[in-house]
């Protein structure tokens, strides 16, 4: 693969896709991103997991999604350039067949009891009792509107497929009554890494797909990555693939048809929508029993949290102070960590799930932080800060999430930009009376007006005589003062980081947009940083850790 492939990843369905909601620029901003191969944390990652989710086409050209399962241990990476799978597709599977053939797949890797999920492309092919898959792209994903659920065995005895054309009542009201579904689709026509199937992951409230007839589904598509391959890929090719899982009893039950994409739905079932794939439906395929696996639901470990103060930090970013709502101690968290929580928006069908990162000390027990900034186009961030009181309650899981310190003592360098600084101020915490790890802290902001928690910051700073700050400012205001209130004006690049003198040991965790950290990790990897020593969170609109949704 070429340097312009990896750089210029999207196929022209994409491209059209990005085009048309003006984020055109997607290939040159999160290039970095996407890969020719498993960097070793999603090589550890995929092969950890019970099941993998595939997509792809059967012999007659129909895409299908379908769920790939073994004994512990059934996914192995020998390189960073395969996956090995000791299993073998039941013969009531729809894509058994093109897997004893070989085929071009696409790969989703989900967890859904830590919300991580990770995607890879490729070719799957028979090998010894199993199949190995030559890796084409790999992706990484943000948890949004995933539910969390803990997986466990069970023996099972599969019962017959049914195939229709056609729903029946009973698969209508389990797909009603879904708050989880995989879609696959795909471009097998195009040129170079782009070609193949992706598989991805769509959640929401019990409902939010809706049946429009036996024959016809209304999928609503939320804010995300702007990457738009599920959407990318229906624009050049129709032709997809649905998955719904019973996790109750294993059962799976396949869907193939056609999608097209209504880009400004009115009146739709679902007011969160900003566009909406319509599916006519081809083939139906119902597996009772299909796998040994099964889920239970995780909203017992919710507990109920109260606002206790809000703070103003910046234009566009409040400060939310959580404690208990009952006598119960809060729940220890790592900095970087996040705090997945759930809210009743009036008018709202069901709740909202968002997941955001918490700025406070780590050591703190009497508080959680949140530190959020309000997106115009952000339901559960204009809720909070809009309708939200003192003394207002939300629902919260326990701290999650592995964006966090990967060292006892190694040099540390934390870069951010806007509000990815809330991780990094929890890590500023917890380094502060750290006496043998160097730790730099470069923070990217517009201006002053739009720098939050820059006191605090400062006074953690002066603290520790092993805490070192650089501040970039891309706009200053007129009462910016240059050496004062920042340092330098632009925008944080590779080589100002190395510039730092961090050395050849330093970890590197960089959160901010897509856009600010693919380019900071292609330049770093190029300048011969590791990949092994980069680590990052990003966020875009409605994702988890900057609080940006």
């Amino acid at each position: 693969m070429t340097t312009t492939e990896i750089l210029n990843p999207f196929h022209e369905g994409e491209r059209a896709a990005q085009e048309r909601v003006g984020v055109g620029d997607m290939a040159t901003l999160v290039g970095g991103f996407i890969r020719d191969h498993l960097p070793e944390q999603h090589r550890e990652f995929h092969t950890s997991l019970p099941f993998l989710v595939v997509s792809g086409a059967d012999r007659s050209g129909q895409t299908w999604v379908t769920l790939v399962e073994g004994p512990d241990g059934f996914a192995t990476s020998p390189d960073p350039r395969h996956v090995s799978l000791d299993t073998v597709l039941g013969a009531d599977d729809p894509l058994a067949a093109a897997f004893d053939a070989g085929t071009d797949i696409g790969v989703l890797g989900i967890q859904l009891a830590t919300r991580r999920r990770n995607r890879f492309s490729g070719h799957v092919r028979p090998e010894g009792n199993g199949y190995a898959i030559d890796i084409r792209q790999t992706f990484g994903n943000c948890p949004q509107y995933i539910h969390e659920r803990a997986v466990t065995r069970e023996e099972t005895i599969p019962g017959p497929a049914a195939r229709s054309d056609a729903l029946n009542e009973n698969q209508i009201a389990r797909i009603h009554a879904a708050d989880t579904l995989f879609i696959g689709s795909g471009h097998p026509k195009a040129e170079g890494a782009a070609r193949g199937y992706d598989a991805s992951h769509r959640g929401g409230a019990p409902g939010f797909v809706r049946a429009a007839s036996p024959t016809r589904l209304l999928i609503p598509d939320y804010a995300g990555n702007n990457f738009f391959n599920t959407i990318g890929n229906i624009v050049a090719d129709p032709h997809v693939g649905l998955l719904f899982i019973d996790f109750e009893t294993g059962g799976l039950l396949h869907i193939s048809g056609r999608a097209t994409i209504d880009w400004s739905p009115k009146g739709s079932h679902d007011p969160d929508a900003w566009r909406m794939i319509l599916v006519e439906i081809d083939a139906v395929i119902d597996r009772p029993g299909a796998v040994p696996l099964r889920w239970a639901k995780m909203d017992h470990l919710s507990r109920r949290l109260k606002i206790a103060k809000k703070v103003r930090e910046s234009d566009d970013i409040t400060s939310f102070y959580l404690i208990p709502a009952d006598d119960r101690p809060l729940d220890p968290f790592e900095a970087g960590q996040h705090l997945p929580i759930e809210v009743q928006i009036p008018g709202q069908r069901g709740t909202s799930k968002r997941s955001y990162s918490l700025s406070g000390p780590p050591q703190e027990r009497r508080f959680y932080r949140l530190s959020i900034k309000r997106e115009d186009k952000g339901l559960v961030s204009r809720f909070l800060h809009d309708d939200t009181r003192e003394g207002s309650i939300i629902e919260a899981q326990k701290p999650s999430g592995d964006f966090v310190v990967p060292c006892s003592n190694c040099p540390l360098v934390l870069v951010s930009a806007g509000v990815g600084l809330t991780p990094m101020l929890s890590a500023l915490w917890a380094n502060v009376s750290q006496q043998d790890r160097d730790v730099w802290y470069v923070h990217g902001a517009r201006n002053g007006a739009a720098h939050a928690l820059r006191k605090e910051v400062n006074g953690l700073i002066e603290a520790s005589p092993k805490l070192r700050q650089l501040v970039f400012y891309s706009q200053p205001g007129a009462e910016d003062r240059q050496g004062q209130d920042y340092d330098v004006k632009g925008r944080i690049t590779a080589e100002s980081l190395l510039d730092l003198g961090a050395g050849p040991d330093a970890r590197y965790m960089l959160c901010g947009p897509a856009a600010f950290l693919a380019g900071l990790q292609r330049d770093l990897e190029t300048a011969g940083v590791p990949l092994a020593n980069i680590y990052f969170e990003t966020f875009g609109p409605e994702s988890r850790a900057d609080a940006s949704g």
